[in-house]
């Protein structure tokens, strides 16, 4: 057997291990609960409350401050890692039921999930260690960096547009009912088979218009020379309550991110791992 044969045979046994199984669905309820206090915000800015940022970090910043809320940081951060893992190997290895393109395009996918449960991992890791400021402060100081030269605008303009690509690729993936070919379907009763695909259908367009909100706003910096528009998605959140009509859209944004995170308890039980 060739090394490139050993080593896909041991990242495909590493996959299937039971205890990374377990992680990862811990992983999901913690995705979820990240989510729900994303909602939570989204509604403090909707109705001109103060309190954290709309974005990860204070999420995950508002489940710091509570009663023995550090460790649940930790086990977010331990449970986002296991996702992490499990989606990389899928992406080395993995989705060997599909052929030709599909694979490949699952594969890519996996390799951005991976990315998403790195990054929030990460931040989960910067609040448990009190880092000083949140990831809109540091996507904006980043951003100005950049901005000092042409190639860093550029490159800026660029992130912003993957960014909004992906919020798109979100909102068909949700329209299109995909996420359905990675739970157990069979498991499930017609009552909850509904629920997921509704949640599911709400869930990913809410999130697919805050991405790409966010990612337009960061070609607009990059454009107009302004980090200030790059802060991600806090910004794109303020933004949307700000235009016309824009304290309801937010509230139906924040719903739709509450479906979502209501969608991953599901996950956690019926997605194919």
């Amino acid at each position: 057997m060739s090394l490139t044969a050993n080593a896909e045979a041991t990242a495909a046994r590493t996959a299937d291990s039971r205890w990374l199984e377990l992680l990862a669905r811990a992983g999901f309820i913690g995705y979820g609960v990240v989510h729900l206090l994303l909602a939570w915000l989204a509604l403090q800015i909707a109705f001109g409350r103060p309190g954290e940022n709309g974005d990860q970090s204070g999420a995950l910043r508002t489940i710091a401050a509570q009663p023995l809320g550090r460790t649940l940081v930790v086990l977010i951060a331990i449970g986002l890692l296991a996702m992490a893992s499990w989606q990389g190997l899928e992406a080395a290895v993995g989705h060997r039921a599909e052929q030709g393109r599909e694979r490949v395009g699952e594969r890519v996918a996996s390799a951005g999930r991976t990315i998403v449960h790195l990054y929030f991992a990460w931040t989960a890791v910067k609040v448990f260690q009190d880092a000083g400021s949140n990831s809109a402060d540091q996507q904006e100081a980043l951003t100005g960096k950049l901005m000092t030269s042409g190639g860093g605008r550029l490159l800026v303009g660029l992130a912003g547009l993957v960014l909004a690509g992906i919020g798109v690729g979100l909102v068909i993936y949700g329209l299109v009912k995909r996420f359905e070919k990675h739970l157990k379907t069979g498991e499930m009763s017609r009552r909850t088979r509904t629920l997921a695909r509704r949640l599911g259908v709400v869930g990913y367009v809410a999130k697919g218009v805050a991405y790409g909100i966010a990612g337009l706003l960061i070609v607009v910096a990059a454009v107009s020379y302004d980090p200030e528009k790059a802060r991600g998605l806090d910004a794109a959140l303020r933004t949307l309550r700000d235009r016309s009509y824009g304290q309801v859209l937010l509230v139906l944004v924040a719903l739709g991110i509450a479906a979502f995170g209501t969608f991953c308890f599901l996950r956690s039980r019926y997605r194919k791992v």
